[in-house]
């Protein structure tokens, strides 16, 4: 049996997650000598705590150990299991990813912009630039963003205004053209 695809280990650790109803993020899975090395990265709406990741963790290491007894998978001599939650610099590619940063500052295109709410279709989202200006932004799938760090209390106006219902925004965005 072949060191196992990031496919094979997500189809072997979906009924874990989903039990815990975390999001499979990324896998990331390398043969590194005596012991394979196995970084999965989770997440959910209510953010993971510590403990939620110790808890799936343990229970994604007795399946792969499971697998590996009954010859489905091969980690070698062995593997390092790491589950944590996705990076800050990891790229906003799905709509989950811009509904669960609401409220924080993204840099897209160079420009910093804080996230509002999503469209009801989850097809776009509104983004709060300096100085109150609101934007669309239709998902292409070709969006490349990331959180931007902030170390100062954002703008309450800016807070304000990412609070809003898309409808909301949209509105006021039409009314202060």
């Amino acid at each position: 049996m072949a060191f196992p695809t990031t496919e094979q280990l997500a189809e072997l650790i979906r009924p874990v997650t989903e039990s815990h109803g975390l999001d499979i993020e990324n896998i990331r899975a390398v043969p590194a000598g005596k012991k394979s090395s196995v970084q999965i990265a989770l997440d959910s709406d209510e953010r993971p705590s510590l403990d939620d990741l110790g808890v799936v963790s343990q229970e994604i290491g007795e399946v792969f150990d499971d697998a590996e007894a009954a010859g489905s998978v091969n980690f070698g001599a062995g593997y390092t299991l790491e589950v944590s939650t996705p990076g800050v610099d990891t790229p906003l590619t799905a709509p989950r990813h811009w509904r669960r940063n609401r409220g924080r500052a993204v840099i897209l295109d160079g420009q910093k912009w804080r996230i509002g709410a999503l469209s009801p279709a989850e097809d776009a989202v509104i983004l709060v630039g300096a100085g109150g200006e609101i934007r669309e932004l239709a998902f292409s799938g070709d969006e490349s963003a990331v959180v931007d760090i902030e170390f100062n209390n954002p703008p309450q106006a800016e807070l304000d205004l990412s609070d809003m219902t898309y409808d909301e925004a949209t509105t006021w965005r039409e009314d202060n053209k």
